[in-house]
């Protein structure tokens, strides 16, 4: 008997879905809550299992509930290179979620430096290269974003399309359509802190045709470095016990 398919906003338990960047694994825990199954979802942290238990004291709720529900949990996955991982590697998603990427927090910088801006720049640019070769065809790539100053000096949109992706929607992102969701700061600095969600947007991502790619990674550079101008902006966990599990993933 075919299992029924359950939906929250965007995600679908039918769905191959990848999380990024997860802090205290609370968004992972939301959808896995409302498919009543992880199965087809793999959530990954960029810190250790460790480091993740210090920074977010939630998380421990959150990572229980993932594995009763099947989840597969990854650390030390590097955004910047996911797709040369050694389990990640052999699977293609249907969507790629990165919600609020943030290059780290630093006492000496806020959030309109233009040294800061320029990290959150190459973060998601290696990101959106790295993302775009673990989509399975038709597959999209979500980010969740504040678009408000100074976070709309990123460049999103631009950045995506140097890394020959194409915006097919943005959404408004509302907290409350995510029951249990709490956004974390993470970095170094008060890490399981929330933050304001000021005017923020799911971005969706999707991988442009060869002949509608139009954009040049270089002119990213060259817009960095007018705005910078005028600104005044002061895993290896156990594989061999892990990869059975990817057998209901589709390997490639």
């Amino acid at each position: 008997m075919k299992k029924l398919e359950r939906w929250i906003q965007h995600y679908s338990s039918s769905q191959k879905i990848l999380l990024v960047g997860e802090g205290d694994f609370s968004f992972s825990a939301c959808l896995a809550r409302h498919f009543g199954s992880a199965a087809n979802m793999v959530a990954t942290s960029s810190d250790s299992s460790g480091m993740v238990s210090t920074k977010h004291w939630s998380s421990e709720t959150h990572l229980e509930e993932l594995e009763r529900l099947g989840c597969v949990v990854l650390y030390n996955v590097d955004v910047k290179e996911m797709n040369r991982h050694p389990i990640l590697t052999h699977i293609q998603f249907d969507v790629i979620v990165f919600n609020f990427p943030h290059a780290g927090h630093f006492p000496f910088l806020c959030e309109r430096n233009v040294q800061l801006i320029k990290m959150h720049r190459e973060l998601l640019k290696s990101f959106f290269k790295s993302a775009r070769e673990m989509l399975s065809g038709g597959g999209e790539i979500h980010v969740t974003h504040r678009d408000d100053h100074p976070y709309d000096r990123w460049k999103l949109e631009k950045l995506a399309k140097g890394a020959g992706l194409n915006l097919k929607e943005k959404v408004e992102f509302q907290k409350k359509d995510y029951p249990g969701y709490h956004n974390k700061r993470g970095g170094d600095i008060k890490s399981n802190k929330t933050f304001p969600l000021n005017d923020c947007y799911t971005f969706k991502f999707s991988v442009v045709t060869p002949k509608k790619v139009g954009g040049d990674i270089n002119d990213i550079d060259d817009d960095e470095e007018k705005e910078d101008s005028a600104s005044t902006g002061s895993f290896d966990d156990e594989v061999e016990g892990i990869l059975p599990v990817f057998s209901r993933l589709h390997l490639k």
